[in-house]
């Protein structure tokens, strides 16, 4: 009798373990890039709801370096258990990038978004000590002088589509290279001639910095006389985006939790806040609108491609 028991003791046991309802331990959300920019302060607004929302612990881990691959924190996502447990907040350049540049976790794309959240307003620019302050004065410049660009990391689609705006305007950088952070700084210390950053990183030194041009399909909000790339070469449409990618593993119910956090977070005074301090473009596109715009953005890096002669 008393093993009939133990055995029944054991199995309720395991069906209740089994059971457990998500989330019942901390989770994480991996930021592949250093604090303060503008995935980084959102995606901790929608931690924070999450926790007040679910009860457990829940923070923002970042997981800097390597621009251009080997994306260690999206490394790190692809890795961990499909539990809904850790969960991805990615640029762009993960999903449609990552698994194109040999890195061997990333490929194939190991990740399904939850939505995509936020447009950046992300800008080339320039100190107004330089000696052109719009795209056309840079591009006429650029073409008998050497000039040089700070970015995030070659192969991500802003510095990309960067590049190929150039190829397009008749001239090329003569040097680039990578940083992890590009804000006033960068340009005070004249590492570099042009940076291709977002407009959040930049706003302490705004009246003290040329915005050239906007990378996305609208004008920003807080520099509304400055033309988009799209605007000067209507094929260079790439949109320039951040969203939640869990493992294509992880359970629906989690999926559904996580996305119904991210929606409510969306929603709060502090994220409409920002929209109106950074002039960031806030969202949401559901798994199927979000991968309509991944495959909108492969299309476009065809172009790119093109530009290049590859």
């Amino acid at each position: 009798m008393k093993k009939i028991l133990a055995a029944t003791a054991a199995l309720t046991l395991s069906a209740t373990v089994a059971l457990a309802e998500y989330p019942e331990k901390p989770v994480s959300f991996v930021v592949p890039w250093p604090p303060g920019d503008l995935e980084d302060v959102l995606t901790r607004i929608i931690a924070d709801e999450f926790q007040s929302m679910y009860g457990v612990p829940a923070a923002v881990v970042n997981k800097p370096g390597g621009g251009g691959g080997p994306f260690p924190g999206a490394v790190e996502v692809a890795t961990a258990p499909a539990d809904g447990y850790t969960i991805g907040s990615f640029v762009v350049g993960v999903p449609v990038i990552g698994p194109e540049i040999g890195i061997a976790e990333l490929n194939p794309n190991p990740f399904e978004p939850i939505g995509i959240f936020l447009t950046y307003p992300f800008v080339i620019a320039s100190s107004k000590s330089a000696p052109f302050s719009n795209w056309e004065e840079l591009a006429a410049y650029g073409k008998d002088n050497d000039v040089a660009l700070g970015h995030f990391g070659s192969v991500l689609p802003p510095t990309q589509v960067t590049f190929a705006a150039a190829v397009e305007s008749g001239f090329d950088f003569a040097s680039e290279a990578a940083f992890d952070a590009l804000d006033c700084n960068t340009l005070a210390s004249g590492d570099v001639d042009v940076i291709n950053t977002t407009l959040q990183l930049i706003l302490p030194c705004l009246d003290d910095v040329n915005v050239l041009a906007s990378i996305g399909s609208e004008r920003i909000a807080l520099t509304p006389d400055t033309p988009t790339v799209q605007e000067l070469h209507p094929s260079l449409n790439l949109a320039l985006w951040n969203g939640l990618f869990v493992h294509k593993d992880t359970p629906a119910d989690a999926r559904e939790k996580i996305s119904a956090a991210a929606q409510k977070a969306l929603q709060s005074d502090k994220a409409q806040k920002l929209i109106a301090e950074t002039g960031a473009l806030i969202y949401w596109q559901d798994p199927d609108a979000a991968n309509a715009q991944i495959e909108s953005d492969k299309q476009t890096f065809g172009v790119i491609a093109q530009i290049f002669g590859e």
